[in-house]
């Protein structure tokens, strides 16, 4: 079997086959007999982080896995499993994870492999949510290994580059509710001047602009109702008015898409994700990068791209702006500081490629990292530079998969030259 393209249709796979265990064991023996190997998740990376040479191999078809342990506060789940597969019977039983991406249609491997991310100026990455990985290394062991432990860090956000993840264990806290406001024309000029204030706003925050000469298009604030911000509730939020309508973030587009807004309270589950669980995204006609700065630089590079505008507008969707806490996962792109997420949803347009580098230029002096699950040119010279553990985690590469079973061009072209 072989899996054709990604879900967006913009890269298809070179890989000749597509293996789907269908027990742990079988995956150590496919694992063990296997030359090249890259692990598949939910398709929904736009570059080729989960092409192989050979094979790629999908856990779609392992055993569903989902318990509880009350007294440790986690939860274990099927690495293959998408996060809108449990997180409402999560709820359910009182329980709830920290955060959740824009989509809850993303596999949980996956999403903590590139660092993906969600919002929140106090909230880590799904990434920091693991407190322990099973994993299949390169001769087919079964490895185990948990936060405490000597080279966690660098096992998380890995890349597919050190095994194929088959168990993850994942913090949780008592379940919450959360409601969702959405104000409308945020001036530059109040973004620049309040921004700290802006983004501590509400639990999750993210602001989509389109780089006009107005400012941010719509400012969506999530808030826990339990911790509940006077932003929530008032009338504008620094000159941006409430929206008086379910929303989508792209002008034109339907709301009946979107979590529920207006202040409406709801699960945890129902509100932190954009998009809604019963609503499945299919292959779409766009392309996504994203770059991310330290929160110290976060105006400046918000400038540096504002100049862009010219150039980049007729080619974007749409952009969104997100916080989030600093982490000590080696290659997340958190690492070491509170940052903030510079997010491009494109146009499937042939220009997009040459942009690329040139909003790179713009972000170098701040210092940007490029989400690993996206469209992005930075090389590998220039990604050392930016990540001081990754000697480290070379050095680890080398230990746990020293013939190169599980590297493949992107890993080469990256971090693993």
């Amino acid at each position: 079997m072989t899996t054709s393209a990604n879900w967006a249709g913009n890269y298809t796979y070179r890989a000749r086959g597509l293996r789907e265990p269908r027990s742990i064991e079988e995956l150590q023996e496919t694992v063990a007999a296997s030359s090249s190997l890259t692990a598949l998740g939910s398709r929904h990376s736009f570059n080729d982080i989960a092409d192989s040479e050979t094979e790629q191999v999908s856990l779609r078809a392992l055993p569903a896995e989902f318990t509880v342990d009350a007294a440790e506060r986690t939860a274990t789940v099927a690495a293959g499993a998408r996060y809108g597969e449990f997180v409402q019977r999560l709820h359910d039983d009182g329980w709830a994870i920290h955060n959740l991406a824009s989509l809850p249609h993303i596999s949980v491997a996956g999403a903590i492999a590139t660092g993906t991310h969600g919002s929140g100026d106090a909230n880590g990455s799904l990434s920091t949510a693991v407190a322990a990985l099973e994993l299949v290394t390169a001769n087919g062991t079964l490895l185990t290994v948990r936060r405490e432990e000597a080279d966690f860090d660098g096992l998380v956000v890995a890349l597919g580059a050190l095994g194929i993840v088959t168990r993850v264990t994942l913090d949780i806290q008592p379940t919450f509710l959360v409601r969702q406001d959405v104000f409308l024309d945020l001036p530059w000029r109040e973004l620049r001047d309040h921004f700290d204030e802006i983004t501590s706003s509400g639990y999750s925050v993210s602001l989509f602009t389109d780089w006009g000469g107005f400012g941010a298009t719509q400012v969506w604030v999530k808030s826990r109702i339990d911790d509940l911000h006077p932003a929530a509730t008032a009338p504008a939020l620094f000159g941006a008015r409430r929206a008086p309508v379910q929303l989508h973030p792209l002008p034109g587009e339907s709301g009946e898409t979107t979590t529920e807004q207006l202040g409406l309270p709801g699960a945890w589950w129902d509100r932190l994700a954009h998009f809604k669980l019963e609503f499945t995204p299919s292959a779409g006609a766009e392309l996504q990068s994203e770059y991310l700065v330290p929160r110290e630089h976060a105006l400046e590079a918000i400038e540096a791209v504002r100049a862009l505008a010219p150039r980049i507008s007729s080619h974007l969707f749409v952009s969104e702006l997100r916080t989030m806490a600093a982490d000590s996962l080696w290659l997340s792109p958190a690492s070491g500081r509170e940052t903030v997420g510079i997010h491009f949803t494109w146009r499937q347009h042939e220009e997009v490629a040459g942009l690329l580098p040139v909003i790179e230029a713009a972000l170098a002096p701040f210092a940007a990292r490029p989400h690993w699950g996206k469209l992005f040119t930075t090389d590998a010279t220039a990604l050392a530079s930016l990540y001081p553990r990754l000697p480290a985690f070379r050095e680890l590469a080398d230990r746990l998969d020293p013939d190169g079973v599980f590297r493949n061009d992107y890993l080469r072209r990256t971090v693993l030259p």
